[in-house]
């Protein structure tokens, strides 16, 4: 049973890791955050399904196009929820994405419809095997952390090897230098808020064979996400990341050990604890602050 519980963990963490991915990104280029970042991964998940289930078409180009809408919707967070403050000085943009995931989900609530769905997958049917007996999980939860920790290798390989990943790297270390330097600081961010909400669709889209599809999958989801980032230290990829697998395995841990009716409040309570003793998380590091 542990063992089930640790791989069933480290899938579960490797989605929170992904969304929280999405925090580090907007965080580090623009010091803002997407709370409908819950809100992002739900859609991936509803629209591979209408794209799949309701409309009948291939899963591959379903997952394509779904992704992609969410990538637009991440660009659409951007200009109209947190562009608009930033540039005023105000801090909004905290509210207004709140908002604008609130008004997706019940939008998708109202077009998709209050029952959950069921998105069926050949990785999601038969429990491994092994030593004769079944593990209880499935070949997805084991495929989920594969994909989560190659989609944050590949982010750390584009930040430092590309073009891209090169003028995201010097909007983050200063600004106004890299205004200077030509660097368009809009589509960087705009870029970055697109990459963000493109990694909460890849977690809606590998979750929603194992869980329900619904209008308010994402919102505890995205919560967990951001407690992982806050967790992991928000100005480290790779720390959000193993933060994800941390807190993941320790929730399966718990519910399999403790019973489900104790994860939230165990969690959240080691989370507040570990914050106490470490304010900029597990793998952050204090800023330095000019005075």
């Amino acid at each position: 049973m542990l063992l089930s519980a640790l791989i069933s963990g480290i899938g579960l963490g490797s989605i929170y890791g992904l969304m929280a991915l999405g925090f580090y990104l907007t965080y580090a280029v623009s010091g803002t955050v997407n709370f409908a970042q819950g809100s992002s991964m739900m859609l991936g998940a509803v629209l591979t399904f209408m794209f799949a289930q309701t409309l009948g078409w291939p899963l591959v180009p379903s997952i394509v196009l779904a992704l992609a809408l969410c990538a637009l919707y991440g660009l659409l967070v951007e200009c109209i929820a947190v562009r608009p403050f930033v540039s005023r000085g105000s801090d909004a943009w905290l509210m207004a994405t709140v908002a604008l995931g609130i008004l997706l989900d019940n939008l998708v609530m109202y077009a998709f419809g209050k029952e959950p769905r069921n998105l069926p997958s050949p990785l999601a049917v038969t429990p491994l095997q092994f030593g004769g007996t079944g593990l209880g999980v499935y070949p997805l939860q084991v495929l989920i952390p594969m994909i989560g920790l190659a989609l944050a290798a590949l982010l750390h390989m584009v930040s430092r090897r590309t073009r891209w990943g090169t003028a995201m790297l010097a909007v983050t270390q200063n600004r106004d230098a890299a205004r200077l330097m030509g660097i368009p600081i809009r589509r960087v961010v705009a870029a970055a808020f697109a990459l963000s909400t493109l990694l909460a669709g890849v977690a809606g889209v590998l979750v929603a064979p194992l869980f329900n599809v619904h209008a308010d999958m994402g919102t505890l989801f995205g919560l967990k996400a951001f407690a992982v980032a806050i967790l992991g230290g928000i100005t480290s990829a790779w720390g959000v990341m193993i933060a994800g697998l941390l807190f993941g395995i320790a929730e399966a841990l718990i519910a399999a050990t403790l019973g489900s009716g104790y994860t939230q409040l165990l969690m959240f309570g080691l989370v507040i604890a570990v914050l106490a003793v470490r304010p900029d998380g597990l793998f952050g590091r204090a800023q330095v602050r000019k005075v």
